[in-house]
């Protein structure tokens, strides 16, 4: 109802079914309200999301390291400040201002839910600018609760001893730790706090040297993805995405900012021989800043691929044990 054409919501593109991300998986990025429109990034899953700290830096092992920041170029530091935006992009929601997507609040099913909430006089004309932030507060306050971040997973069970891995699904959590073989775990740390389990990624930022989406239904043939760089305007930045929190990533295909890949085994090749068969990968969206020290020739076998494919699968959430 809050869309320009009332055909779009934040499920739309954010189905609880696949982990929050798009239910679609046959396109590699999302419908918008207009017909004929599509946004320019893989729709990422917002589970967890409300664990993203604030964009900031930190030096790690003598290097200044971007960390956090929502979006995939952390653009904005809150989940109300991201709440916001798909209302007033022309590819996502569509509605031209604040006051428009408060029109259409009034004439919903859910105005009368609000005006509970905040106030019998909250939609009142002259109060947009707060009721659109009023919006937003209920929508982070909603991606909040434990809908988002169940910590429910096979993984979760098996390190309270509730669950037992396989033999395949131990190898693979294995191959996922070990700096010798896959060593995902630099980024998607498995390091838990005194707050929360793991959460799967650092939250830094890094170029794996993806390509550009050959369908050019979606990409023209000269787009490239800044990344970081449009945040932060330093082209040492350029094609630095956030790295993904790999939870329920079983459910979110299609991967990388422009889903370019349709499985896990295909991602997990490509780390393993990206630099080894080059021609089969293409050449990098941002060649300059790719990440070459760790990745891109993990001499992996197809016993050991099936088996970190095998482990990702475990840290879907719905887990029965």
């Amino acid at each position: 109802n809050l869309s320009s054409n009332k055909n779009q919501a934040c499920a739309s593109c954010h189905d609880k079914s696949v982990a929050f991300s798009d239910p679609d998986k046959t396109i590699p990025v999302s419908k918008g309200s207009v017909a004929g429109l599509f946004g320019s990034r893989n729709t990422p899953s917002i589970a967890y999301a409300s664990f993203t700290p604030s964009l900031h830096q930190t030096l790690d092992d003598g290097e200044m390291l971007w960390v956090g920041g929502l979006f995939l170029d952390g653009r904005v530091n809150t989940l109300e400040e991201q709440a916001q935006k798909p209302f007033l992009n022309p590819v996502e929601m569509n509605n031209k201002d604040f006051k428009e997507v408060i029109a259409n609040l009034r004439t919903s099913p859910t105005a009368n839910m609000f005006r509970d909430v905040f106030g019998g006089d909250s939609l009142d004309v002259g109060k947009e600018e707060l009721a659109f932030q009023q919006v937003a507060d209920a929508i982070a306050a909603f991606e909040r609760t434990p809908q988002f971040s169940p910590f429910n997973s096979k993984f979760d069970f098996y390190l309270q001893g509730k669950a037992k891995f396989t033999t395949q699904e131990l190898e693979g959590m294995s191959v996922f730790i070990r700096a010798d073989k896959g060593n995902c775990a630099a980024c998607h740390t498995m390091a838990a706090n005194s707050n929360q389990p793991s959460l799967f990624t650092d939250f830094t930022y890094d170029n794996i040297g993806v390509s550009r989406h050959p369908n050019r239904h979606f990409f023209a043939a000269d787009f490239v993805d800044n990344a970081l760089m449009q945040t932060k305007d330093d082209m040492g930045l350029r094609g630095k995405f956030r790295v993904a929190s790999l939870r329920n990533i079983a459910n979110t295909a299609p991967y990388m900012h422009n889903g370019i890949f349709s499985s896990l085994r295909e991602v997990i090749e490509f780390y393993n021989t990206r630099d080894t068969d080059p021609q089969r990968w293409g050449e990098a969206e941002v060649p300059d800043t790719v990440n070459h020290d760790e990745l891109g020739n993990l001499k992996l076998n197809d016993r050991e691929i099936d088996a970190l494919v095998a482990f990702l699968n475990t840290l879907s959430d719905g887990y029965q044990p």
